[in-house]
């Protein structure tokens, strides 16, 4: 047993709840773009996959003595480097022993990435939560119940948000973790028996499932705002006007205090999260779309967060985003594939005042409102055409799977595009625009066959979907389109598979 890794010092334990948030986010002996460098050279050294993978592209490790040698090193990214290598080659001294969890997340093809790390990696990415629940909820000041609503098991979302909960309540908050994950019933009857006994109620869960969550526990005779309750979201952009809605189901006064969205992967963990600050930008962007236009080069809102550059460290390339940070598979320069971009503090309090935002209280802050000085990352969703719903990452080869039966094949072209849309009471559902073979009588046509298949080929290759979509969710709303229909399969252009 002498080859087995040690295991993390208490003292990484003791330093989490010892040390203030404030004091956290301010302890920097050295910056963002040493500390990348210093992990660079740490991997090359310890991580055998990481020294294979530079010494295939001919790279000296030696050779970076620089933050600007560092910005050359080649991305890495799930095809060249995730299912290049072995897992235990992509850990410190090339084994799992250091690690002792796992999170599981869908591919393509629904070859699932198993993303090892240990108990002293979540935290970094605890300080993300704690974020929210001191500087949103002053849970540091109220006894709060947190009920975790992801879906439980081998998925990121549900564990990894109880660990880091269960840190904050080790380090002192007045907390208490419940985890009926996504059980609907499960979760009112912990409402009902327990929100009562505490000052407020914190729901964290992928968005729509979180507005299920709310509409169903009306029906059901629940006043949300009985119980101060509060909303932790992840996993998708929706719009502020979406927020509002959710705001009014549980009675919010505070649009900007009230709710926070976390960016965070599988892969990555938490890498960001809104903040007061960060929302009431986003909020007045959304008011001003041709300042939010100037700022992100798009007619649409992207999730907006404040992230700390000494845990995650993040680049742009090409439109997308680059991460580095030390994990159970560290990584560097990891292209996580998803369309967005990065500013500055200075950067956004300069664009604000650009556009004439002068002070808080134009943001609907309060004058004395103090921000944290803290870099944005702002982010559209996946660049690599997959679509997220109920936090389950759908990608275009699974639809693809489920349309290409020998049975709807004498109907379907096989194109398709693949969207989420809203109702008009803000519920989310999965659309599949589909393409007709030329001369078929759409009559003739059973779109509830099309539906049915669809939905047991994303069940059988997709397990996110198939354990984070409710069951009264799963089917997609499929429309018939006539063979090269101009708003979706228009003659002569390169054939996008999904709308964002």
């Amino acid at each position: 047993m002498s080859d087995l890794l040690s295991p993390p010092s208490e003292d990484v334990f003791k330093r989490f709840t010892a040390t203030s948030l404030d004091a956290l986010l301010a302890e920097q002996s050295i910056t963002p773009e040493e500390q990348s460098l210093a992990l660079f050279h740490r991997c090359a050294a310890e991580v055998p996959a990481y020294r294979q993978f530079l010494q295939t592209r001919q790279v000296n490790p030696d050779a970076i003595g620089s933050y600007a040698a560092f910005q050359t090193l080649p991305l890495m990214d799930k095809t060249s480097y995730m299912r290049a290598y072995p897992l235990p080659a992509r850990c410190f001294g090339g084994s799992l022993n250091g690690t002792d969890r796992v999170a599981v997340s869908s591919g393509s093809t629904g070859q699932p990435t198993f993303w090892p790390r240990s108990a002293a990696d979540e935290l970094a990415v605890a300080v993300r939560f704690e974020q929210v629940f001191r500087d949103s909820f002053q849970a540091h000041q109220r006894r709060t119940l947190a009920v975790v609503c992801f879906a439980l098991g081998n998925w990121v979302g549900g564990l990894f948000t109880t660990s880091c909960c269960w840190q904050l309540a080790r380090k002192g908050y007045p907390l208490m973790v419940a985890t009926p994950g996504n059980n609907k019933a499960e979760i009112f009857r912990i409402v009902r028996e327990l929100a009562g006994h505490f000052d407020q109620t914190v729901l964290l869960g992928y968005p729509p499932f979180v507005k299920d969550v709310l509409d169903a526990g009306i029906a059901e005779g629940i006043n949300w705002a009985d119980y101060q309750t509060k909303l932790v979201f992840a996993g998708e952009v929706f719009s502020e006007e979406w927020r509002s809605l959710l705001g009014q189901r549980i009675g919010s006064q505070s649009p900007c205090f009230d709710s926070a969205s976390l960016y965070g992967t599988a892969d990555g963990g938490v890498l960001g999260n809104e903040t007061p600050f960060s929302i009431a930008i986003r909020r007045w962007l959304a008011h001003h779309p041709d300042a939010a236009r100037s700022l992100f080069g798009e007619s649409r809102l992207p999730t907006l967060v404040q992230y700390d550059p000494s845990n995650r460290f993040f680049e742009s390339h090409d439109g997308t985003l680059v991460v580095s940070g030390d994990n159970g598979v560290p990584l560097l320069r990891y292209h996580i594939a998803d369309k967005g971009g990065l500013l500055s503090f200075k950067a956004m309090r300069k664009f604000l005042q650009a556009h004439g935002v002068g002070g808080m209280s134009e943001l609907g802050l309060e004058e004395g409102f103090q921000p944290r000085n803290l870099p944005f990352v702002y982010v559209f969703g996946r660049a690599d055409f997959t679509v997220s719903y109920y936090g389950a990452n759908i990608y275009p080869e699974n639809i693809t799977v489920g349309l290409e039966q020998p049975e709807l094949m004498a109907w379907l072209t096989g194109k398709f595009v693949l969207e989420t849309t809203e109702t008009p009471d803000g519920d989310k559902y999965l659309h599949i625009a589909v393409e007709l073979l030329p001369n078929i009588n759409p009559e003739a046509v059973s779109v509830p066959a099309i539906a049915a298949s669809v939905r047991v080929q994303l069940l059988r290759l997709n397990s996110e979907f198939a354990n984070y979509t409710p069951l009264e969710r799963q089917l997609p709303h499929v429309s018939l389109c006539a063979f090269a229909d101009p708003a979706y399969f228009p003659v002569g252009v390169k054939h996008r598979y999904t709308r964002g």
